[in-house]
């Protein structure tokens, strides 16, 4: 669905996923026909650190720094003190835009005694210490996990970022907003049933709202394959380049063109990451637009 003249970033997707080893390239190519002229690139694990900074930098994209709480369970405990090293050791350098993707993941949770709680929980409030230290905002894996991110907010206090994935209640994602947060609405958003998501995505503030694709992850509604389908070997994979037609049912739930989507996420994206101004391909007049 082409928007000529419309320029969009991909807050959150993940370029370095076994998914495009065989044709990043092309998947860049085409998100840049699309549009999308920035992408931000979070890793999950410290054996990635290297990929997806290399990634960035070959496609003039942004980047961040982080463990997955899906990746804690195999990370070594001193992998904390590697992200730091690295964090530190890039600290100048201008596609390093957040500490990421870092968060709490409540989808099956164990037992709140269970020691593999305590080590996520010690792990994410280590990372935002990191953050914190280094003066880079977050970007929050948000599963089920709302308010337990926010109380490590509350006790690590850093400078805000995107809460990626977004799906909790009005509440929650205006007290994320009140720490300096942008909530990323991506795939999820483009299904009927999605209620709540859909409700967020029309009602919240514009300042709340940045776009992503999550790919090659929450494909929209049109790529949707059921486990049976994907069994069959249908392909469900998800591209920046999908974001032009995401964005557009946000436009659509709120009522407004698709260009004043653009604009608002765009500049929303730059406030809460704001080495994203400095990367190639954003508008001049992005941060103003907010």
């Amino acid at each position: 669905m082409p928007y000529p003249d419309v320029r969009w970033v991909d807050s959150h997707c993940h370029l370095d996923a076994a998914e495009f080893g065989a044709d990043v390239d092309a998947v860049v190519a085409r998100a840049r026909a699309a549009g999308v002229v920035q992408c931000v690139l979070p890793s999950v694990d410290v054996a990635g650190f290297d990929a997806v900074r290399a990634l960035a930098h070959r496609h003039g994209f942004g980047y961040a720094l982080g463990i997955h709480p899906l990746y804690v369970p195999q990370a070594a405990d001193d992998d904390l003190d590697r992200l730091r090293e690295a964090v530190h050791r890039h600290r100048d350098d201008p596609h390093l835009l957040a500490v990421g993707e870092i968060g709490l993941d409540h989808f099956v949770p164990p037992p709140p005694d269970d020691p593999a709680r305590e080590r996520e929980t010690r792990f994410y409030l280590a990372q935002l210490r990191i953050a914190r230290d280094a003066g880079l905002p977050v970007i929050l894996h948000v599963r089920r996990s709302a308010d337990a991110l926010l109380a490590g907010l509350r006790r690590v206090e850093v400078r805000g970022g995107i809460a990626h994935a977004f799906n909790g209640s009005r509440v929650q994602a205006l007290a994320f907003v009140g720490r300096g947060f942008a909530l990323g609405f991506g795939g999820a958003m483009t299904f009927e049933r999605a209620l709540r998501i859909r409700e967020l995505a029309a009602t919240l503030p514009e300042t709340a709202l940045v776009v992503e694709t999550d790919a090659p992850d929450i494909p929209p509604q049109w790529l949707y394959r059921t486990a049976a389908q994907r069994a069959a070997g249908h392909v469900a994979r998800n591209e920046p380049a999908e974001l032009p037609r995401i964005a557009a049912e946000l436009a659509r739930l709120r009522g407004c063109s698709i260009e004043h989507v653009a604009a608002v996420t765009t500049a929303n994206a730059a406030r809460v990451l704001p080495r994203l101004s400095a990367l190639p391909g954003l508008p001049v007049a992005a941060e103003a637009v907010a």
